[in-house]
This record gives C-alpha cells, sequence and structure tokens, in this order.
C-alpha cells in the first residue's frame, strides 16, 4: 500500500509542489522569528553578551551549512528513489546519510572543540567576550550530532512527501526555544549559558520526535531500522555530490553578505551598514515563503526525475517559478507601499532617525530583487533534485559572488553613486542572474528528455 504522503508526492506536480510548500513556509517563519526573538533576549544582557553570542554566530553557520546541504543531498537522493519506485533503494539512502551524518558530526565536534579558542581569538574575540563566548560554545558544540541529524531526518520527511512533520519538528524546536529563553537566562540566572542550554534542550526535543515517529510509532513510509537489509553504499557519492556543492553555495551566500557590507561600509561608513542589514532583514523576511518552496521543488523534482517523467518534472519547476514570482511582486508591492512604515522600525530613536530616509529608499530599491527571485533560487533546487549538486552552486556562486559583487563595485567604487550603486548593484545583479540561469534551466530540462534519468 502506497503511504498517502508518496501518493501525493508521485501525482499531479503542481498540488505536489503547493502541499510541500505551505509546512515549509511556516517552519522557516516561525524559525525566523525565534532568531530574532533570541536575538532581543540576549541582548537584555548587555553588549557583552550580545557579541559573545555574535562572535560564535559564523562557526556554528558552518556547521549549518554543511548540515543544510547535506540534508538537501539525502532528500534529492531519496525522493529520486522513491520516484522510481524503489523503496529498498530510499531506505538504504536515507540510512547511509544517517550514518554519514553522524560520524561527520562526532569528527566535527572533537575539532571544533579542540579549535574553537584559537579560533576566536583570530576573529578578534579578547577579555569577557572571548569568555562568554566560549561557555556558550563548550554547551553548544557537543549537541552538533543533535542539529545535523535533525537536518538529515527533516530531509527524509520531505523526501517522502510528508513535510507537515518536518514542519512540526522545527517549529516545536523554534517555539520551545523561544520560552525556555527567558527561564534558563533570567530565572536560573545562567546569563550566556542559558541561552546556550535552551538552544541545545530545544533542538534535542526536537530530534526525539523525529526519533519516535521512525522508530518508535514507524508513521514513516520508509524503514529505517538498520537491522532491515545491508547497507547499500552505492547512494553515499550521490548525496556527498548533491550535498557538498549545496554547502558551499550557503556558505558562499555567508561571505557575498560580508562583501556587500563592505561596500555598504565604503558609500556611507558605520551608517551605510546600519542601513543595510536594516533593509536586508526585511528583504530576507520576503523570501522566506520562497524558501518554502525551493524545498519543494528539490523533492517533488528529485521524484519525477527518478520516475523518468521529465514532462512533470518540468510542469512542477515552472509552475513553482510562476508561484515564486506571484509572491515575489506581492511582496514587493507590500514593501514598496509601506516602505516609511517599515523604515521606522529601524530608525524611531533619535540617534537613528539620520538614517530613516536611506532606509526608505534602500526598502524601495531593493524590493526589486524579490520578483528575480525564483528564477535563481528554483533553477538551483531543480538542479539539486536531478542530482546535479555543482550546477547549483554555480547558480548561486553566478549571482552572489560574481555579478552582485561585480555590479556593487562598479557602481559603488567606479560610478561613486554611493549607498543606491549598492541597491541597484544587487538588484541588477539578480536580474542578470535570473535571465541567464532560468534560461540555463530550460536548457537543461530539455536535454533531460534524451537523456536517461538514472
Amino acid at each position: 500500500m502506497t503511504h498517502r504522503s508518496v501518493s501525493t508526492l508521485l501525482g499531479d506536480p503542481k498540488k505536489a509542489i503547493r502541499k510541500l510548500s505551505g509546512p515549509m513556509m511556516l517552519a522557516m517563519l516561525v524559525q525566523t522569528l525565534y532568531n530574532l526573538v533570541d536575538a532581543i533576549w540576549v541582548a537584555g544582557l548587555g553588549p557583552g553578551a550580545l557579541a559573545a553570542v555574535g562572535g560564535f554566530f559564523p562557526i556554528f553557520m558552518i556547521i549549518l551549512s554543511l548540515a543544510t546541504g547535506l540534508g538537501i543531498g539525502t532528500n534529492a537522493v531519496v525522493s529520486q528513489r522513491i520516484g522510481a519506485r524503489d523503496k529498498n533503494g530510499a531506505e538504504n539512502a536515507a540510512k547511509v546519510a544517517l550514518l554519514l551524518v553522524t560520524i561527520m558530526a562526532i569528527a566535527i565536534t572533537i575539532v571544533s572543540l579542540v579549535l574553537i579558542k584559537p579560533a576566536l581569538v583570530l576573529m578578534g574575540q579578547s577579555g569577557e567576550a572571548l569568555e562568554l563566548c566560549l561557555q556558550y560554545s563548550y554547551i553548544v558544540l557537543p549537541f552538533t550530532i543533535v542539529f545535523m541529524l535533525t537536518n538529515v531526518a527533516n530531509a527524509i520527511f520531505r523526501a517522502e512527501g510528508d513535510a507537515r512533520r518536518a514542519m512540526i519538528v522545527i517549529t516545536t524546536g523554534s517555539v520551545l526555544n523561544i520560552a525556555l529563553d527567558p527561564i534558563f537566562i533570567y530565572w536560573f540566572r545562567l546569563n550566556v549559558a542559558g541561552a546556550a542550554y535552551a538552544t541545545v534542550i530545544s533542538a534535542t526535543v526536537g530530534l526525539l520526535l523525529s526519533v519516535y515517529w521512525f522508530f518508535i510509532r514507524k508513521v514513516s513510509y520508509l524503514d529505517l531500522s538498520f537491522r532491515k537489509n545491508r547497507l547499500d553504499f552505492s547512494h553515499l557519492w550521490r548525496i556527498l555530490s548533491i550535498g557538498i556543492p549545496a554547502s558551499l553555495a550557503q556558505l558562499s551566500m555567508s561571505v557575498a553578505i560580508f562583501i556587500l557590507n563592505r561596500f555598504a561600509s565604503i558609500a556611507a561608513g558605520a551608517n551605510g551598514i546600519a542601513v543595510f542589514t536594516s533593509a536586508w532583514r526585511i528583504i530576507n523576511f520576503g523570501t522566506i515563503p520562497m524558501l518554502g518552496i525551493a524545498a519543494a521543488v528539490t523533492t517533488v523534482v528529485g521524484a519525477t526525475y527518478g520516475a523518468k517523467d521529465i514532462e512533470k518534472l518540468k510542469k512542477a519547476y515552472l509552475y513553482a517559478i510562476r508561484l515564486g514570482l506571484l509572491i515575489g511582486i506581492a511582496v514587493m508591492l507590500f514593501v514598496q507601499i509601506l516602505s516609511k512604515q517599515i523604515a521606522f522600525l529601524f530608525s524611531y530613536s533619535e540617534q537613528g532617525s539620520v538614517i530613516f530616509d536611506d532606509i526608505v529608499n534602500a526598502l524601495r530599491v531593493l524590493s526589486l530583487f524579490l520578483p528575480g527571485t525564483p528564477f535563481g533560487m528554483f533553477t538551483s533546487a531543480m538542479f539539486q533534485g536531478i542530482g546535479h549538486g555543482m550546477k547549483s552552486l554555480i547558480v548561486t556562486i553566478f549571482r552572489t559572488l560574481l555579478l552582485q559583487v561585480f555590479f556593487c563595485w562598479l557602481l559603488v567604487s567606479v560610478a561613486r553613486i554611493g549607498l543606491q550603486g549598492v541597491w541597484l548593484g544587487i538588484v541588477i545583479g539578480n536580474l542578470t542572474n535570473a535571465v541567464v540561469v532560468f534560461s540555463w534551466g530550460k536548457s537543461v530540462i530539455r536535454k533531460l528528455k534524451q537523456i536517461p534519468a538514472i
């Protein structure tokens, strides 16, 4: 008997995109709100505590980027096997992914615990901020295995079309973290350590929920018992060939933001950075629905590719882009209309009022970024779904580290038009990427009709 979530996945691709997108949009929205609220609670301890948690963030992002990338690789390979009606292959791929992530997490934990102090010193941490950062790090790092396994477990749920359970895991962890933060930080008076304990406890609860569903209630389509069948490691390279480029793509986006921050600083000093980070936070918020759709694209495309149904694959890809375009236009119009009200949230103080007009202008220009985003983002997700990990990485690097950076450099350092050059550089780079990458995506799909899927 076919599992209900698998029936949805292998049915109408438009319905599958909608069904998988909704829960992931909600999960990512809650996770974003958690990140914001977590920073607010820590900020109550003073600048030193905020700097301590912020100092650990780049290191944690590297770990999460690797976990997210491997999750994408797992999602693609497992969904391909499900699409090919190869249940044993899908189970083997999922179990290999869990074993791979466990081994990698243990290795990363050992290395990071040894190198964390010199790494923080190299990043400029010192004095009280260094001590607080180490205190936070020594609590969070031993739970690396929890964060990485949770990512892969959620990827397996999505791969079999069960985005609802992946959503529940993410939202449970995020909401619990929001609730535990004030208790551990202020009630138990654990300060920065309290924030760390809240993070690892909530993450562990989320993982235990996945373990319960997979191994105790056994409600999933796939049987992940390691006692069933011998492990087939032929899936290992396919997972890595998609997962490692996806991890590098995540990291490239962080590097690009660092460079764009630098251009904003060149154009207008500290005020430029304040304007950029404030406006970009809103633009990122506007991309949350598209991130949910992108996760669905990888899964649905993977399943249709495994089933060797390229027409259905094309239908899913183009439908997702149309849906993302409509959302991008709607959010863009929302930001355009309410730009002054949004800017006020970041400039209501007397000192902040000097950047009000700049934030309004940044929001109005940067919101033009949103309609072009689905073309690159979903093409990258489509490439991941068909197992072309390097193509997906090239799409991301082409947009972030080449086009956006190039146009910002051209307009800020050569044309010297100030902050406006940063905003226009980002938008022009993204729109150029949209045209080129969308054409590439359609070309690859045309070629798939003549090439065996697997």
